[in-house]
């Protein structure tokens, strides 16, 4: 061709393009950098999978990924052959060239520029959407297996007599392939009209006939599989409306047929279904006819009738007929959403019974005499004395305590009876190293030691009676691996028994080190296991460290919560793992729940707002339940298992008759273990969940009552009231403790919590569950119901009533005297003889001690309150009797006193205490031992001083300076 650019004519200039050295090491670049990417996918891919098959949880990882990769290449290939098709059907009818107009000319230059490409623009088209399409489908995963495997649940819908089990699993699938149609349909009715537009089958300028013959038929298919699409979804929607949300009266996540949905909705979705029909049938018949007329005046039509069925009569029913008497009209619906919910949420047979609300006995000894076996309060508050034990059983900086540590039962050796104890686990802290570097964070202090356990319902000065601590730990747990590589604060990754030794524990004679001897973690000896570590975890040390050698492991996801979720990421993880030691292992005891939004009639909840509370706002370790996750059927029907020192993981069933749970157990055989292979040890320790009551108590503010008048007028409403012993504004927690409620014959450890009319503060309700598993009454919850007449204190007015009294909030204001500061413990209440007792511990950080002492026992029942030193003091001044000598129920020590044997000595018993720690620190000085001296020093003060107190006729209980300081016996820390 000429030079239109008017320059020299000669060999062209070659003006800034690059040598052939530098297009080389570009070249070389760019294949780096790809092969760069695919070795980090291939790393993402193979450390999961070898992540997976160290935890013999390589079924799920493999069951999972052929299920998206199928999904992925199957719509796909659909979505591409749907949309290639119709392109290459539009560009085989296109019609014969002939004299063109401009329009025609103005896209002959598009068709001459495309024509040497055609292929591979079709190719590039219909891969394009296919790999949208795959990769949207292949997120469907879990809605493939829940159909595949659907197990039915043996209960029918009100509406429509189809088991729930096609709410729960089919409808989700039926409407995915629905969207799927409609998504193909519509791009390829817009690919085959750009293509008939393209090359002369449509024209919208050109003069004659603005579609050819062939491209009427052709796109009057596509509509007409369109509108049979919209038929089939209008069909679908007649069983939408049974799991349709919408806001009615009482609640807002109202689930199910109303009356309007009955008699408008249901029978205006069956006559769109049959106008849709025909308008399909029309478009259809173009092939024949070859006009538009028929099929656009049946498509209008569907539009006219869609606002008028679909929307305006719906509407004119609900005005006209449902508002006048609304009551009566939705009465039938409600009942079926009562009975819906109540059995969707474990709460059909919750037991609601009226309860008075003020004490039913005159005689104040038997009132005192019953507290002990009416509850074993507890006063320790496992969410505010962490400090404590971490000030006390921390031993190294390198260990921490949880925010928040648990409650669990564990048997006295003395008398065998269970107690409530209070326990946490030393785990590793990363933040108290002393030194930190690479070698230091991921390979020297790599796990915590030790459990350290409380009494619940004890305190020694203050201080909680420990009956396991020091370091190694020792006390009523036995002999246990305390070693803990797995745990809540354990979120970093470590490289283990490899050549590099691991810091074990310190004690007086200096470190010990160990090296780990499980099998836990992925094998590192392998080049290509730390090349791609190295890349998984950005971290190129991995690569060439010295460190890693024969042996080496890498431990990573070792929170409880993390392995749980990535085995079983069909379940639903509950906000707290707590530790337990059994058979000789420490185990975090995860509960995992099964949830389906498509129960029909049952009204939806979002967990992360039932789940709230002023714990989950204030603290790292209490997490919400899964934040937006919507659903209208919960349980809890797996218990899991981590071992904090191999990392291992069960999963058991626990709810032998759920029908998700059986679901996915076909979806993922293998992987869950039956309910028999819980061994008597665990089941000790298994107890009910919080969040799932937490979740159970939000339904029951609306859903206890049980007929619809009630439940309409919205008088019964009652609220979670906020937590009155901070200022966060949320939730109250539920408490566990050891308790009866007024129709059992002994204590049972349970979980309870109290409710407030909706707007007020005056006490409406308390309720408890039976919170310890493999007992006969597990699960079963109790509701006592006050009357309306009445105006029982709630917790928020008995913490007002507490700091109103002028003589408690003069103790107050002496307790919060200089640097001190005052901490309110959980608010307990506890239901006796008709009214209720409230019992709050009160806590003390004072001067130099940064860790809260109980210093203080608030009281109240029947419009009395005290504020003493101890739990007995005060209960004794409430009832104005003394209590029982004997020991309390289930063998635990009542409130802050001891058996006479150590916590109350005598005189003599003191003294002899004296004499033998002056005994010790004197062989100690022979030896000169000065470490042992000074403990002997402190155990000759705090005899000396017991027996001053016992001379004097003090009990020694939870009393103590007020200004916190220390007594002799505290722990040091390092």
């Amino acid at each position: 061709m000429p030079d239109r650019g008017g320059g020299p004519t000669g060999p062209r200039m070659r003006v800034g393009r690059p040598s052939r050295r530098v297009r080389t090491l570009l070249m070389t670049l760019g294949v780096l950098a790809v092969l760069g990417m695919v070795f980090t996918m291939f790393a993402g891919f193979w450390t999961d999978w070898l992540w997976y098959r160290s935890v013999d949880y390589s079924s799920v990882f493999t069951t999972t990924l052929w299920t998206k990769i199928g999904l992925f290449f199957v719509f796909g290939l659909l979505m591409a052959l749907a949309v290639g098709f119709n392109i290459w059907l539009a560009h085989r009818m296109r019609p014969p060239l002939s004299a063109m107009s401009m329009e025609q000319q103005n896209l002959d230059r598009y068709r001459m520029g495309i024509a040497p490409y055609k292929k591979w623009l079709l190719l590039g088209i219909t891969a394009l959407l296919g790999l949208i399409a795959g990769a949207s489908a292949s997120g469907q995963w879990r809605t493939w297996l829940m159909w595949v495997n659907g197990v039915p649940f043996g209960q029918k819908d009100p509406q429509f007599k189809l088991d729930v089990a096609f709410y729960a699993f089919d409808l989700p699938w039926y409407r995915f392939l629905l969207g799927f149609g409609f998504a193909a349909t519509v791009l390829s009715l817009i690919a085959a009209a750009l293509t008939h537009y393209l090359y002369g089958g449509l024209r919208v300028t050109s003069p004659g006939a603005r579609a050819t013959a062939a491209a009427t038929g052709h796109l009057s298919v596509l509509l007409g599989v369109f509108v049979a699409l919209k038929a089939v979804a209008y069909w679908l929607d007649r069983y939408g409306l049974a799991v349709k949300s919408s806001d009615f009266k009482a609640t807002d996540n109202w689930t199910g047929l109303r009356y309007v949905d009955a008699n408008a909705y249901l029978p205006a979705k069956t006559i769109l279904f049959c106008i849709a029909v025909i308008c399909a049938l029309l478009f259809f018949a173009t092939l024949w006819r070859r006009t538009w007329q028929l099929p656009v005046i049946g498509f209008g039509l569907m539009v006219l009738s869609a606002i008028l069925i679909g929307g305006l009569y719906p509407a004119i029913v609900q005005k006209f007929q449902v508002q006048p008497n609304e009551q009566a009209k939705e009465a039938p619906y409600v009942e079926k959403n009562l009975k819906a919910t109540r059995e969707a949420y474990g709460i059909d047979d919750a037991q609601v019974d009226e309860y008075p609300g003020t004490s039913q006995t005159e005689d104040k000894t038997k009132l005192r005499d019953d507290v002990s076996k009416t509850a074993s309060i507890r006063i320790m508050d496992p969410n505010i004395v962490s400090p404590t034990f971490q000030q006390l059983q921390q031993i190294r900086n390198y260990y921490a305590f949880p925010t928040n540590l648990d409650v669990d039962r564990y048997p006295d050796p003395k008398t065998g009876a269970e107690q409530d104890t209070v326990i946490g686990l030393r785990e590793i802290n990363l933040n108290g190293i002393p030194k930190r570097n690479w070698i230091n964070d991921h390979f020297r202090y790599t796990h915590g030691y030790g459990a350290v356990a409380a009494k619940g319902t004890s305190a020694d000065d203050g201080r909680p009676v420990f009956t396991e601590s020091d370091l190694p730990s020792k006390g009523d747990l036995g002999t246990y691996e305390q070693r803990v590589y797995y745990g809540e604060r354990t979120t970093t990754y470590s490289i283990v028994g490899g050549p590099q030794k691991e810091i074990d524990y310190s004690d007086d004679s200096g470190e010990k080190t160990t090296s780990y001897k499980g099998d836990s973690g992925v094998n590192l000896a392998n080049p290509i296991n730390r090349a791609a570590y190295a890349a998984a975890f950005s971290e190129p040390q991995i690569l060439y460290s010295g460190a890693i050698g024969e042996g080496s492991r890498i431990l990573y996801n070792r929170t409880p919560k993390e392995r749980v979720e990535a085995v079983a990421p069909w379940l639903t993880i509950d906000g707290d793992a707590y530790p337990a030691v059994v058979d000789g292992q420490i185990q975090w005891i995860v509960d995992a729940y099964t949830t389906s939004n498509g129960y029909p009639y049952a009204s939806r909840t979002t967990l992360g707002d039932t789940t709230a509370d002023s714990l989950t706002a204030t603290n790292d370790n209490r997490a919400v339940v899964a934040q937006e996750n919507r659903v209208n059927y919960i349980r809890n029907s797996v218990k899991a298992t981590v071992d904090a020192y191999s990392g291992e993981v069960k999963l058991y069933q626990w709810d032998t008759k759920d029908p998700v749970l059986k679901t996915w157990m076909k979806a993922f055989p293998d992987t869950v273990e039956p309910r028999s292979e819980i061994s008597q040890g665990l089941m000790d320790h298994l107890r009910y969940p919080q969040d799932l009551f937490k979740v159970q108590r939000e339904l029951l503010t609306r859903y206890h009552v049980k007929d619809a008048t009630t439940f309409l007028s919205g008088s019964e409403v009652w609220q979670v009231p906020a937590d009155p012993t901070n200022k966060t504004g949320d939730a109250v927690p539920p408490y566990y403790q050891s308790m009866k409620m007024p129709d059992q014959k002994e204590q049972a450890f349970s979980l309870t919590t109290t409710f407030t009319p909706n707007g007020r503060d005056n006490l409406s309700a308390f309720m408890a569950v039976d919170a310890e598993a493999g007992s006969e009454g597990y699960g079963k919850i109790r509701v006592l119901k006050l009357p309306t007449s009445t105006t029982a204190a709630g917790p928020k007015q008995v913490q007002s009533q507490f700091n109103s009294e002028q003589d408690i909030a003069e103790s107050i204001r002496l307790l919060r005297g200089g640097d001190s500061e005052v901490e309110y413990g959980n608010l307990l209440a506890v239901p006796l003889d008709g009214g209720l007792l409230y019992v709050e511990p009160v806590y003390v950080r004072g001067g130099d001690l940064k860790y809260p002492l109980l210093r203080k026992v608030l009281v109240t029942y029947g419009g009395q309150t005290a504020f003493e030193d101890t739990l007995e003091q005060a209960l004794d001044k409430v009832f104005g009797a003394e209590g029982p000598a004997t020991e309390p129920p289930k063998g635990e020590d009542e409130g802050t006193e001891q058996p006479p044997s150590s916590e109350n000595p005598t005189v003599q018993e003191a003294l002899n205490d004296a004499q033998k720690a002056f005994e010790t620190g004197q062989e100690a000085l022979k030896k000169n031992d000065w470490e042992a001296y000074g403990r002997a020093q402190k155990d000759l003060e705090e005899a000396l001083r017991k027996a001053e107190k016992a001379q004097s006729g003090d009990g020694g209980g939870g009393s103590g300076a007020a200004d916190g300081s220390p007594s002799p016996d505290a722990s040091p820390s390092s």
